[in-house]
């Protein structure tokens, strides 16, 4: 995940449990990844820092920079299943 122009890129991802999401700010301002849930919360991150969260349950977190509360985000969390069910 981008932060730049304030702005969350993608603003919407899905991924599946178990992965590991890394924020990476390439704004010329510190941003935060928050999730509105209290889930995760990173530091301010300046140019270049990173924050990651591994998601471990499957369901939807949304999530917003806290010192820019108008840039939102969320992360889509499924379930990690092997092959697909018996037809």
């Amino acid at each position: 995940m981008h932060i730049d122009q304030f702005a969350f890129a993608p603003q919407r991802v899905t991924v599946k449990t178990g992965t590991t999401v890394t924020w990476i700010n390439d704004d010329d301002i510190p941003h935060t990844a928050a999730s509105s849930g209290k889930l995760f919360k990173s530091r301010a991150l300046d140019t270049k820092d990173k924050f990651s969260f591994t998601f471990t349950t499957p369901g939807t977190y949304e999530y917003f920079c806290s010192l820019h509360p108008h840039m939102t985000g969320a992360i889509v969390v499924e379930a990690a299943t092997g092959s697909s069910a018996a037809q």
